[in-house]
C-alpha cells in the first residue's frame, strides 16, 4: 500500500529522543501562514483535532494529521517528514533543540494515485 506520509531515519530518531521527553506524540500541519505551514509535533492529545482535519497516516508511532484545506493542495503528493537545523517560531516541541521538523515531497505516479482511491 501507498503510504500517504513517511519519515526519514533523522526525524524517527529525533521523535524518538522527544518522545522520551514528553511521551505519546503527535504531528499538525495547518495551511497557516510562516510557521503554520510546518508540521508541528505535540504531546499526543495536545492539539485538538477535528472534523476539518485530515490523519494522513503514523509516522514512528506519531499520528499526522493536515488540515483539510492544505490536504486539498497536498493530496497527490507523498510527503516525507525530514528534520533540518534552525529555530522556528513555533510551539513544535523539537524548537528547543535548534531543529525543525520539515516537509518534502513527491508527486504520486498514476498508480499510486488508483490505488490511493480504493
Amino acid at each position: 500500500m501507498t503510504a500517504r506520509i513517511l519519515a526519514t531515519p533523522a526525524a524517527i530518531e529525533l521523535i524518538e529522543k522527544l518522545r522520551q521527553q514528553h511521551g505519546p506524540l503527535m504531528f499538525h500541519q495547518s495551511g497557516g501562514c510562516c510557521d503554520g505551514s510546518q508540521p508541528m509535533c505535540f504531546p499526543d492529545g495536545e492539539f485538538k483535532v477535528g472534523q476539518s482535519d485530515v490523519l494522513l497516516g503514523n509516522v514512528a508511532g506519531c499520528n499526522f494529521y493536515m488540515s483539510k484545506d492544505q490536504f486539498e493542495y497536498w493530496r497527490h503528493t507523498q510527503l516525507t517528514l525530514d528534520v533540518i537545523s534552525g529555530r522556528g517560531s513555533s510551539f513544535s516541541l523539537e524548537i528547543p533543540l535548534g531543529l525543525r521538523f520539515h516537509i518534502r515531497s513527491r508527486v504520486f505516479t498514476e498508480d499510486e494515485i488508483k490505488a490511493l482511491a480504493n
